[in-house]
């Protein structure tokens, strides 16, 4: 089975991230286990990655970060899109149907 390349990916973590937060808020762990799973382990997030875009998204405001506490009394960060965060993944959306249009023309 092939793995997509995160070079090839990388552009679009953060349109997969934000779309998982559009539904719910959730924390790393989760998140990254739920991008594994949609993509039926075709890709796989690095934890590197994940907590870089963590930062680029807060840092531009598409997310913010709270502390949670689990049952078992452990301290958890969990993200949550803001308004913000919304429009952009709304406009990632249409930017990718448009590269995606764009590529297929090429593998026809």
């Amino acid at each position: 089975m092939y793995l997509i390349s995160s070079d090839v990916i990388r552009g679009y973590n953060d349109l997969m991230i934000l779309n998982l937060l559009f539904h719910e808020d959730s924390y790393g762990y989760e998140i990254s286990k739920s991008i594994k799973q949609i993509s039926d382990e075709k890709y796989i997030i690095k934890e590197t990655t994940l907590y870089s875009a963590f930062t680029r998204l807060e840092k531009n405001k598409y997310i913010s970060s709270y502390y949670g506490t689990e049952t078992n009394g452990k301290r958890r960060t969990y993200y949550h899109i803001t308004d913000t965060g919304k429009r952009y993944y709304l406009e990632k959306c249409e930017e990718w149907k448009l590269v995606k249009e764009v590529v297929d023309k090429f593998l026809k």
